[in-house]
């Protein structure tokens, strides 16, 4: 068992040979190793690697942060491509782009010689005051869902593993080391675990990071419900389970490996040798529980290829020119134009002579910050950065006069908005408060008094309240932090060489207590526990459900053409468990510019036995017209577009009866609908 071999004895070991089948080397390899060594592996050194066994060639395996760029380091010695924020790429609802961003920063990851990226975070957007807001993606499980898949897809396909993080239900800041989240069975179903699900049935993820907080009591790190029952068991997981960072400070050794925690990161606390010697002594967990935790690394670590011939791998690259256009074409079509009267935008560069531009966050670099004033691991060094003011001077050269005053403007642009300080968005805290800071809001007011042409764009990544400024700015403009191309993609939406088509993944309410997390102490902020009493009605379907209003709603975002829907078409008007309908619609550029919509599809149960929300999303299409030219939009429904979750039957259900379907632009403008029967 303590065999020494030389690295020839090494190269001819069967785990060694890349043509013998996956499950073969792993096993020949686990059977080689030692219970020390076996303990070895079980936590990391370093920061952000494993331990190496050397008598059996076994490297470090590596993994860095973060969701929008990779950051080996806290000191920027190495730079990376600095894409946009998760809430930017996923308000661009283009799956493509998902996986093309996720294959980029793979790319990224393995030219630094990682071998793992610590993404993508995919955290349901449950309150506007998270921290981590702008690292999530969605407030909507189906739309979660479906960017999780393309982005892990594009992630594996350079053979470098996605970690899907936090499991589960890590939706705060506050208190996030100790609080425990109180979900209902149904609630879990239907709103927190679909896109984890789905990362798994439907993009083979090779690792899941478990969440500092407790689920109904129990920490993520050593949760068996979550991981060994329902991740491994139920899902078919078959990668392994790492620890957030220091997220096992208060679990249990025995417990977090009987719950099938293969990591622990970044260093041995729990699994330290004597913790792990003295739990498995007790009887605390059994050497199968070992081995499966510790077959479950090995399988990735060879799917990563740490075994095999490096250069029979995929070619890492990083700062291409091509990762920097995909950083800006996601950062232009991530932004959401929020309001536009009097088409103020887009701006003609042959007609504006002075624009003022003002505004803290006019020259927002997040590359200048230090690691927690860039929001935590989210922080990325990149090579350079063109901030909003940048992009602008650029634009503007030689055509149009930039200057400060908005009384001696045509045009006045107000870069308002967040940061990554604390209390803002980032990492370790939440918001402070829903509204601007009251320097910004005397800021917009002074303006506007000024220039009635005012626009105001928004550098932030979570919704902010409107109400005392929105009324008197004719347009504005949420364009999150939209990388280091940030700068460009502005000046192009701006100046109209880019046609906006974002569109808001998480609803903006006009006040806080609107929001469905908000209706008391106990469901946020909490305490030792956070009851999620509002159920499975998060985000619209609470808006449309208890009939408020909100600031803006989600899937909204206005365009500089004009589309109209036609036509909507179902191929069937009774359906039955075992069939697929197909829904069609025609959609028409009505305007003089090229512009892409995304069409979007909500089912309604017109009558439940229980609770269901007024409209659930289950398809988008997004599609680019020229002016005058007609698409026909097919959407394909099956059952589980219909069903909910009961936890009586533990089982999804389809009810017999009437169901509308919705079509159209945002959450509360549908432009068509029809009716089919469920028998």
């Amino acid at each position: 068992m303590n065999e020494i071999y030389s690295e020839e004895e090494l190269k001819n070991l069967p785990f060694m040979n890349e043509s013998l089948e996956l499950e073969k080397r792993v096993e020949d390899l686990l059977s080689r190793l030692t219970l020390a060594e076996k303990f070895k592996l079980c936590a990391g050194r370093m920061m952000w690697h494993t331990k190496p066994i050397k008598r059996l060639g076994i490297k470090s395996f590596t993994m860095y942060d973060g969701p929008h760029g990779v950051r080996p380091d806290t000191m920027g010695e190495k730079r990376s491509t600095y894409f946009p924020v998760a809430i930017c790429r996923a308000a661009t609802w283009d799956l493509m782009l998902s996986y093309e961003f996720g294959k980029a920063i793979a790319e990224e990851t393995r030219e630094l010689g990682a071998h793992m990226l610590l993404a993508p975070g995919i955290n349901i957007q449950r309150t506007p005051m998270n921290g981590r807001t702008f690292e999530y993606q969605t407030e909507d499980p189906y739309l979660n869902k479906h960017l999780a898949i393309a982005t892990v897809k594009g992630v594996q396909s350079q053979r470098i593993a996605a970690c899907v993080k936090h499991f589960a239900c890590n939706n705060q800041e506050t208190n996030r080391f100790t609080e425990s989240s109180e979900v209902d069975e149904r609630t879990l179903q239907e709103i927190y675990l679909p896109a984890f699900k789905a990362t798994v049935q439907k993009a083979d993820a090779w690792s899941f990071m478990t969440c500092y907080n407790k689920v109904n009591g129990i920490y993520g790190s050593e949760n068996y419900n979550l991981l060994r029952k329902r991740l491994m068991d139920e899902w078919g997981f078959r990668g392994f389970a790492v620890s957030d960072w220091n997220a096992t400070a208060y679990t249990n050794t025995g417990g977090c490996v009987r719950a099938g925690l293969s990591l622990e990161m970044p260093t041995a606390k729990k699994y330290s040798k004597s913790e792990l010697t003295k739990a498995f002594e007790n009887g605390e967990f059994t050497l199968e529980d070992l081995d499966e935790n510790i077959r479950r690394l090995l399988r990735v670590m060879f799917l990563v290829g740490l075994f095999d011939d490096q250069s029979k791998l995929p070619k890492g690259c990083r700062n291409t020119p091509e990762h920097q256009q995909l950083a800006r074409k996601i950062a232009e079509d991530g932004i959401v134009l929020l309001k536009n009267e009097g088409d103020l935008l887009p701006l003609d560069i042959n007609k504006v002579n002075k624009l003022a531009v003002i505004g803290p966050n006019a020259n927002f670099r997040l590359g200048e910050a230090d690691i927690w004033s860039g929001g935590g691991s989210s922080q990325n060094f990149p090579p350079y950065e063109i901030s909003p003011l940048d992009g602008l001077k650029h634009k503007c050269k030689n055509k149009v006069e930039i200057i400060e005053d908005p009384s001696l403007a045509d045009i006045t642009i107000i870069f308002a908005g967040l940061n990554h300080n604390n209390g803002m968005d980032a990492e370790g805290e939440d918001k402070k408060e829903l509204g601007l800071p009251s320097e910004q809001v005397n800021l917009i007011k002074n303006a506007i008094q000024k220039n009635a042409n005012t626009i105001v764009v928004l550098i932030s990544g979570s919704p902010v309240a409107m109400d005392d400024w929105i009324e008197q700015v004719p347009s504005v403009v949420e364009a999150w932090y939209g990388g280091m191309e940030a700068g460009t993609a502005l000046a192009n939406v701006l100046f109209g060489d880019v046609n906006p088509s974002g569109k808001l993944t998480m609803t903006f309410p006009k006040k806080l207590s609107d929001s469905p997390a908000h209706n008391s102490e106990r469901s946020y902020p909490g305490g030792d526990k956070v009851f999620y009493d509002e159920g499975i009605f998060v985000g619209y379907r609470h808006f449309d459900t208890n009939g408020i209003d909100p600031l803006f709603p989600f899937g909204y975002g206005l365009s500089y053409t004009t589309f109209a829907y036609n036509n909507l078409t179902i191929n069937k008007k009774k359906i039955n468990a075992d069939d697929t309908i197909k829904v069609s619609v025609d959609i028409t550029n009505t305007g003089d510019r090229v512009g892409k919509e995304i069409v979007q599809l909500y089912v309604n149960d017109i009558e439940s036995s229980v609770e269901r929300p007024q409209k659930e999303l289950k398809g988008f299409k997004k599609v680019e017209l020229k002016p005058d030219q007609t698409e026909t939009i097919v959407f394909e429904l099956n059952k589980d577009d219909f069903s909910y979750y009961n936890p009586v039957e533990n089982s999804w259900v389809v009810e017999k009866g009437w169901f509308k379907i919705l079509v159209g632009s945002s959450s509360r403008t549908i432009h068509l609908e029809g009716e089919i029967e469920f028998s």
